[in-house]
């Protein structure tokens, strides 16, 4: 009798971790495709925001996803950007590559629609290491992608890039 407790209880956690996978491979297939739109970025907090627009391919494969693209600023500047995260259960890590060109890592989980990761930069930017980014879904056709970052005058939370993309 216990070992048939036991196997029902292996079981029944099994048939419950499996969809937490299946669920994320499925969120991530949701936001695989071509992306384009605009926004805006602040390079250094208390500085003036630069408008951008950045156009992004999107490849899902099982629970990961590997984000491609460029941002543009000031006709000119123009940046590459990209992401590769991978999710493990119903957590996820990730590199993330900005305008600096240098990687950064990432980690978090899903809430909703939302993917809310911590970012540990490659070096230090507005006076610390960390930030917070958000990859949002918005309905079918929409995708916010958020950076917020302490002030490190005053201590609060600043949006430093907010950009919102469409299909």
């Amino acid at each position: 009798m216990k070992i048939s407790l036991i196997g029902a209880v292996g079981l029944t956690l099994m048939l419950f971790l499996k969809p937490a996978s299946a669920d994320e491979a499925g969120f991530l297939k949701s936001i695989g495709g071509k992306w384009s739109g605009s926004g805006s970025v602040t390079t250094k907090i208390g500085s003036r925001p630069l408008n951008v627009t950045c156009s992004f391919d999107s490849k899902a494969r099982g629970p990961s996803l590997v984000m491609s693209g460029q941002c543009r600023g000031l006709i000119i500047v123009r940046r590459a950007v990209s992401a590769d995260i991978r999710a493990n259960g119903t957590k996820y890590s990730g590199t993330y590559i900005g305008p600096s060109g240098r990687p950064s890592r990432l980690s978090g989980s899903r809430a909703g629609n939302s993917i809310n990761f911590s970012v540990k930069w490659s070096r230090e930017i507005n006076g610390d290491r960390t930030a917070q980014m958000t990859l949002e879904k918005i309905g079918v056709k929409g995708l916010r992608l958020k950076t917020i970052d302490k002030d490190p005058k005053s201590g609060r939370l600043i949006v430093t890039s907010d950009i919102r993309l469409t299909r």
